[in-house]
């Protein structure tokens, strides 16, 4: 009882803070310096909890003072400024002292493990300082080889298929749960999510895989039970996984039945991309009262698309769509301004409904769910959008797409607050804008200004709902013409009506 209304507390927003400031960013090794580089700021936002990852790489390679594990005290090349060795050597280390600021400060605190990170597998500047002992010593662990890689996912990730995979895994939790006084542990499967080399060999896994890691997640409800019942305070278990119960069985996870076992505390879904509606996942966590986190973290698209994606405006409209779908919270991942107006907006749509947003079909982009998993594109049931997946029009055949929005744009219409809505199409081959036809919810728009590749409309306050909107556009007849559209935007100004 006491577990569930734990979990169950108020959360308007989790960061999840990836530790790299103790070995890239810190001037003085001190834990006034590390808290002043990300968290001391967030003292009253709307930051509830804060999932802290010791280190972003390595299975079994930390920043915590882990004597299961490896501690990373590498000072070579871009990590010359680490100081985990010194705090570790003052008495403390970088998840005490987040723990020690959240007991002050009244915030919930979660030690976060990735599951499988393999940054040692990409090729940067840093992948060889992040290779840990475990894998030298134990190269039958890995899913592949730096000369024989896997199809799917980095070579360098442990194969949960071996029983000391397993083993370590969970040791590494329990030194964690039994060492610190933190309030939960996130299981992080979307960081990287490759856990059985049948899969990245691009195999189908069996019910074989499915029970082997349903086996560590009973184990480690076992040991935070324990913790949790001689400490007289629950202990939660979160999981951060893909928001398909489809794609997390493809990978080895078995959602439904960890769910239904009591195994998860709390939801996450989504990372690197978004299979479905956030509804699902949501309708998903509540069916068996688990709260549920919408995970909200950077465009993988490029350039000036990726630029607008990763706004502040982006942002809240996501931010918005999260909370109109019934979530109990947004989740930040890979977002770490501490001083961003994003922190004191996020987690309230009151606040966010008067702010400026902008709507988009595809923020995050879809390459890494095949990267991961043999035919993984095929587990998306949400509309797809953007410059690398653009959309040809064709003679009598116009194309649908459609756009949920968060906002109610009409929220403030007896406040004279009325909101400027301004939708941008980006077209390509289109000469003159009555070349083509775009209807919103069954309206053909009018008054399109084309310039320099965006078709711009001007719309009716009226026009736009809350829930799905759909646009239709088509190639006007005798205009001899075939556009292909490669981005729409829906951007919501408000503004007080003179």
């Amino acid at each position: 009882q006491r577990r569930k209304e734990a979990a169950h507390r108020r959360r308007r927003i989790i960061f999840n803070n990836d530790g790299n400031e103790v070995v890239y960013l810190c001037k003085t090794a001190t834990p006034e310096e590390v808290l002043r580089c990300r968290t001391s700021p967030l003292v009253g936002s709307h930051v509830d909890s804060i999932f802290y990852c010791t280190w972003s790489s390595g299975f079994g390679l930390f920043t915590h003072n882990t004597k299961v594990g490896e501690v990373f005290t590498c000072k070579q090349g871009m990590f010359a400024d680490n100081i985990t060795r010194d705090l570790i050597e003052q008495g403390t280390d970088p998840l005490q002292i987040m723990v020690d600021f959240c007991r002050r400060n009244d915030l919930e605190i979660f030690w976060s493990m990735r599951m499988n990170d393999t940054h040692d597998a990409w090729g940067g500047d840093y992948s060889p300082y992040l290779f840990p002992k475990l894998k030298r010593e134990h190269a039958e662990y890995l899913v592949g080889s730096k000369e024989d890689r896997p199809k799917h996912g980095g070579w360098t990730a442990v194969d949960y298929a071996h029983p000391q995979v397993r083993e370590l895994a969970f040791r590494f939790v329990e030194e964690v749960c039994c060492g610190y006084d933190v309030d939960g542990v996130e299981l992080d499967f979307f960081r990287h999510p490759t856990f059985f080399k049948r899969a990245a060999m691009g195999l189908p896994l069996g019910q074989e895989e499915l029970d082997m890691m349903t086996g560590l997640m009973r184990r480690i409800r076992e040991v935070t039970e324990e913790v949790a019942e001689g400490r007289g305070r629950p202990l939660l278990v979160a999981v951060r996984v893909p928001d398909s119960v489809e794609y997390c069985r493809g990978i080895g996870i078995d959602l439904e039945r960890w769910l239904a076992e009591d195994l998860v505390d709390i939801l996450i879904a989504t990372g690197y991309f978004r299979l479905n509606p956030w509804e699902y996942i949501v309708d998903l966590g509540h069916r068996y009262d688990v709260p549920v986190y919408a995970c909200l973290s950077e465009s993988r698209i490029p350039g000036e698309a990726g630029e607008v994606r990763n706004s502040i405006e982006s942002y809240r409209a996501r931010a918005m769509k999260v909370w109109d779908s019934g979530a109990d919270g947004v989740y930040m991942f890979n977002f770490f301004d501490p001083y961003s107006p994003l922190w004191r907006e996020l987690g309230d749509p009151e606040i966010l409904k008067g702010l400026d947003k902008v709507y988009f079909v595809t923020v995050r982009g879809i390459g890494n769910a095949g990267f991961f998993l043999a035919g993984g594109e095929r587990y998306f049931r949400i509309p797809i959008l953007a410059p690398q997946r653009p959309l040809k029009l064709e003679m009598n055949r116009p194309q649908v797409i459609e756009l949920p929005v968060g906002d109610d744009v009409l929220w403030g219409k007896d406040r004279g607050i009325l909101p400027e809505l301004n939708l941008r199409l980006q077209v390509g081959d289109l000469k003159d804008a009555e070349d083509i036809s775009v209807e919103l919810n069954g309206e053909l728009l009018s008054g399109g200004i084309l310039s320099r590749g965006w078709l711009d409309y001007m719309l009716k306050p009226d026009l736009v709902r809350k829930g799905v909107n759909r646009f239709k556009i088509g190639v006007k007849p005798g205009s001899g013409v075939t556009p292909v559209v490669f981005d729409l935007q829906l951007w919501i100004r408000y503004r007080e009506s003179s």
